[in-house]
């Protein structure tokens, strides 16, 4: 009897702690989600080619890419130097060839013939219209730059995605190979 009572009682508190232990609040896992999203701004570009188009050097500034607003504004400030240079000395050699052919003569180039006058002329344009020319293009480089720099940066470049070259030896000729290894974890 005392069995059967030990049994029982065995059996009520077995069945009602399994009973209790599954009314219990039960702890829930949530896996954290490792990958952060990257918002890409598809305006952001264009955004920095006007930037660049209104003043150079400022869709740099917008990219973050600092260091390369003096570059920018080197390349069209030495462009409009040699630009501002030439055109005045091609103004110079013309208005004394011109005061040359009205019969006066000016004694900054006295020393010059007619030919040389007209040399000089020419000279001094050509290299104005080629500084006006690179003045141009390095502002329209600065934009194309700053537009090309927006796109890269919203590529993901991460240790997820890796390539790197490795030397291995080869197990039959014992000749170090030279390969590369492509990596992409999830």
């Amino acid at each position: 009897m005392h069995k059967i009572i030990f049994i029982g009682l065995f059996l009520f508190i077995a069945g009602n702690t399994t009973v209790f232990a599954q009314t219990e609040t039960e702890a829930v896992l949530v896996a954290k989600d490792t990958l952060k999203s990257n918002d890409i701004d598809p305006l952001t570009p264009a955004k920095a080619a006007f930037f660049s188009a209104i003043l150079p050097g400022l869709g740099q500034a917008y990219n973050k890419k600092y260091w390369k607003i003096p570059l920018v504004y080197g390349a069209i400030g030495t462009s409009l130097y040699f630009y501002i240079d030439s055109n005045k000395k091609y103004h110079q050699y013309r208005d004394a060839y011109k005061s040359r052919l009205e019969g006066y003569v000016t004694d900054d180039l006295a020393f010059l013939d007619n030919n040389r006058l007209i040399a000089g002329q020419k000279f001094y344009q050509r290299n104005r219209d080629l500084s006006a020319l690179f003045v141009v293009a390095f502002y329209a480089l600065n934009i194309i730059d700053a537009n090309v720099n927006a796109h890269l940066l919203q590529f993901n470049v991460d240790e997820n995605l890796s390539m790197r070259p490795v030397l291995y030896q080869n197990d039959v000729t014992f000749k170090t190979n030279v390969g590369l290894t492509f990596n992409y974890n999830f």
